[in-house]
């Protein structure tokens, strides 16, 4: 379906990840930036630099799992409005 898989080969940056050339035709690009990206337990590769940023540039999650990602969203934001953090203002 065309709702879940976009691929742009004139960004500058594709691939943004080391891929093999076999792996470049599913590399999806629709989550350009990770969804996940502000929760700790993304299910994705990464590490945290000294400086405290999150390094995703190892992970390619989003690329290849279009439905996993939906799932991990679903929970996410279903756990933050039922837990009435969502509504928080801190």
């Amino acid at each position: 379906m065309s709702y879940r898989f976009f691929q742009n080969r004139s960004c500058e940056y594709f691939p943004c990840h080391a891929i093999s050339e076999n792996e470049r035709a599913e590399f999806n690009c629709l989550f350009c930036y990770c969804p996940l990206y502000p929760f700790p337990d993304c299910g994705g590769r990464f590490e945290i630099l000294s400086n405290g940023i999150k390094d995703c540039s190892a992970c390619t999650l989003p690329h290849y799992n279009y439905d996993s990602v939906n799932r991990k969203l679903k929970e996410k934001y279903t756990n933050l409005l039922l837990s009435g953090e969502w509504l928080s203002d801190s």
